[in-house]
């Protein structure tokens, strides 16, 4: 069980595992955003991390954790094992749903890169009831099949200069069926490092986190 503080660290069972998590809930949020890092990175990712920041001051609870344990991380497979990614995330969100502090809120997914795809698959599961979808330089085009059955409003940001992303993007956004929008961001490139990219990346996510999870 959570108390009232708003940030915890959390273990969150998966499979035979426990994933680590920083879980933040703000005292009256209605919704939260759980993230989905790309390969390589983790819940302490800088880039999420500030955008974490940016949608707690927007009204949200947030979540990010570890999508694999440290020893599963050191197997470079597993870094792009988008259904084992998919299913840790959707282990993350059910657990949520379960705790007496957030079973009450509305959910979206923030996907980087690969967390994305895994984001989207887990998103087409009818029982994970997700709201809304926000990606970031992700690689939607993984989550293959599983863009038809999407239900969640998506918004999919890719960097200007990212050539390659953009295609992929574009390729996946004409898969989903579900409301979607695809933001480029001009100058940027794949991680948003250049001087106020990653700042509108933070800013279009909780616009569109507000605008499909929090009440009018």
């Amino acid at each position: 069980m959570l108390n009232e503080n708003s940030s915890h660290l959390v273990h969150i069972p998966a499979d035979s595992v426990f994933l680590e998590g920083t879980l933040d809930v703000p005292r009256d949020v209605q919704a939260l955003a759980i993230f989905a890092h790309g390969s390589g990175s983790s819940r302490h990712s800088r880039r999420n991390i500030y955008v974490a920041e940016v949608l707690r001051e927007a009204g949200l609870g947030t979540l990010l954790f570890d999508l694999l344990t440290r020893e599963e991380d050191t197997i470079y497979e597993n870094r792009f094992d988008i259904p084992l990614l998919a299913r840790r995330l959707t282990a993350a969100t059910l657990w949520i749903k379960e705790q007496p502090q957030t079973k009450k809120l509305k959910i979206g997914y923030f996907g980087a890169s690969t967390g994305a795809a895994a984001a989207l698959i887990a998103a087409a599961d009818p029982g994970v009831e997700i709201g809304a979808i926000v990606s970031r330089g992700g690689r939607p085009d993984l989550a293959e099949k599983a863009l038809e059955y999407v239900k969640a409003p998506t918004l999919l940001i890719v960097g200007g200069d990212d050539h390659i992303v953009i295609q992929l993007n574009q390729l996946a956004y004409n898969l989903i069926k579900a409301e979607k929008e695809l933001q480029i961001i001009p100058g940027a490139s794949h991680l948003f490092e250049e001087p106020g990219a990653l700042e509108q990346v933070a800013r279009l996510a909780a616009e569109w986190f507000r605008k499909h999870l929090l009440p009018r």
